[in-house]
């Protein structure tokens, strides 16, 4: 059965890319573009993995993992990070918070990401 990723991300060019990747492969893809949005379909969509930006409208994506470990239920899905360049103290709290990786958005390479959501997938 296909895994389901869920991308919150608030750049809708960044976003529609990483789907496009992510279904290539094979992947379901579900998209929130804010932290609101986001919160509400890790609740009823459970996907197995978050893609998650830390500066979003709203509520940020520290809020979104944070309320993400609280929930017994979710708090086992794994999150990675999408941080921007020079967000290194972000990412640290980030990983810090429960996350399980991050992927630097102007850097990492579509070939990286799917790479990085198969090792943790696994």
């Amino acid at each position: 059965m296909p895994k389901t990723i869920l991308i919150i991300e608030d750049d809708k060019f960044l976003r529609e890319l990483i789907a496009q990747k992510l279904t290539k492969e094979g992947y379901n893809i579900s998209e929130a573009i804010d932290g609101e949005e986001g919160i509400k379909k890790i609740e009823s969509e459970k996907p197995d993995l978050v893609l998650l930006d830390l500066i979003l409208p709203g509520i940020d994506g520290f809020e979104v993992l944070s309320k993400m470990k609280e929930n017994p239920n979710l708090s086992s899905i794994p999150v990675i990070i999408l941080s921007n360049l020079g967000q290194k103290e972000d990412v640290e709290k980030g990983l810090k918070m429960g996350a399980v990786d991050y992927l630097i958005k102007a850097h990492f390479t579509p070939g990286e990401i799917i790479e990085k959501i198969k090792s943790v997938l696994k």
